[in-house]
């Protein structure tokens, strides 16, 4: 049976709203993405977990992992000494927040991803603390992983600054990180800090440059665009090599939490085009459910909410693991 490797931190969430009301406290960071698997899991696909989880919060992360389902192991599920990464995000709007962390689990060397990630048929990574994996193992997958590896760029470009606040850095090593992985997903401010150039195509069109074969950039509220390298195995019958979907639903004026958003999306994505949809189709799916996701605080319950948005679009029996 196929398997999808899952790399990246659960977080341990604090969401304050620009309206100043209670704050939602809950498993976010890679725990978004479990739960947009676990609504619309490929059918005879297995889900493997690789995270590293602090000593001090392994109890409630083993309570939430046992209800993502599709997990067949949690061998790499690692605990670690240090306390768990906690992230309290501050939302100034409907979209611009500021993010504090604590906590340090560590990322994963390269004997451990060789250990965790090479068995696997196909390999998600959400830089979600931005260290999950250094160089040297992003290296080591472009080198002996066989299957197709998404990478969501997240807090790759983010440093830690005074009392925990992430704040923008430019990648070093551009070429090297961007060129281990098949498919890179970014938003507007990832991008700009990527490239210098003007224009998201021309944007896109910079990061292939440097070894991917799709780039995906998400555009919040507006939807995606995409663009792949000719020749691929991402690129349309048709020849198309780029292009951009609107979001058709998006939530109800007010409501919109745009935390876990992009990690639903990217995830989504990904088992898309795994199940064999064509980019334009993924991206659809992917800006319908991340919409969902803007319309929920937090991820408990999360799983079922996409679930039924799975069965609007169709797709009831993706999540029947077989």
């Amino acid at each position: 049976m196929p398997s999808l490797g899952v790399l990246g931190t659960l977080v341990w969430d604090t969401i304050h709203g620009p309206d100043g009301g209670e704050p939602v406290e809950d498993w976010g960071g890679i725990a978004y993405s479990l739960a947009a698997w676990d609504a619309i899991a490929l059918p005879g696909w297995d889900l493997v977990p690789m995270v590293k989880v602090g000593a001090d919060l392994r109890e409630s992360a083993d309570r939430f992992l046992a209800t993502v389902g599709g997990i067949s192991s949690l061998d790499h599920v690692l605990t670690v000494p240090e306390a768990n990464n906690r992230v309290g995000l501050f939302y100034h709007d409907r979209s611009r927040r500021c993010e504090r962390l604590t906590g340090g689990v560590p990322g994963w060397s390269p004997a451990e991803l060789e250990r965790a990630a090479l068995s696997c048929d196909a390999l998600y990574v959400n830089f979600i603390s931005g260290w999950e994996l250094d160089l040297e193992s992003a290296e080591l997958l472009k080198r002996r992983f066989e299957g197709p590896a998404w990478c969501d760029v997240h807090s790759l470009i983010l440093g830690v600054g005074d009392e925990g606040m992430r704040q923008p850095r430019p990648l070093d090593d551009r070429a090297a990180w961007l060129g281990a992985f098949d498919l890179v997903q970014v938003n507007e401010d990832e991008i700009g800090v990527l490239s210098r150039a003007v224009g998201s195509r021309d944007r896109m069109r910079d990061l292939l440059s440097e070894g991917p074969e799709a780039v995906f950039l998400t555009l919040g509220s507006a939807g995606a665009e995409w663009m792949t390298r000719p020749g691929t195995r991402w690129t349309e019958e048709n020849g198309a090599a780029a292009g951009a979907v609107q979001v058709e639903t998006i939530a109800p004026p007010g409501s919109t939490d745009p935390t876990g958003c992009g990690d639903v999306w990217g995830i989504s994505c990904f088992a898309s085009l795994l199940a064999g949809a064509g980019v334009p189709e993924a991206v659809r799916r992917a800006n319908r459910l991340a919409a969902a996701t803007a319309a929920w605080h937090g991820t408990a319950g999360l799983a079922e909410r996409l679930k039924g948005i799975a069965r609007e679009m169709g797709l009831e029996d993706v999540n029947e693991i077989a």
